[in-house]
């Protein structure tokens, strides 16, 4: 716990949101530089998480998220220049 200056305790400290160009570095830095293995790993994840997220279609019942359920696939925008 943290004190705020308004007096305030709070449990949790704000995340530092980053920039894209500081994740993409850190994931590399994370693959000691080596493209291929970030990119495999991304895929990976990307995997696991269509996964997750297929079970929580089956699993949570539409009113338990006020009729959201969840999407396989995201809105596409423009590729970054």
């Amino acid at each position: 716990m943290t004190a705020q200056g308004d007096g305030q305790l709070r449990l949790f400290a704000e995340p530092t949101p980053l920039q894209p160009e500081d994740e993409v570095a850190q994931a590399l830095a994370w693959h000691g530089g080596d493209p291929i293995a970030t990119i495999a790993t991304l895929i990976e994840d990307c995997a696991f998480l269509r996964q997750e997220l297929a079970a929580a279609e089956h699993l949570l019942s539409k009113g338990f998220g006020r009729g959201w359920v969840p999407k396989m696939e995201r809105m596409v925008s423009a590729p970054p220049r």
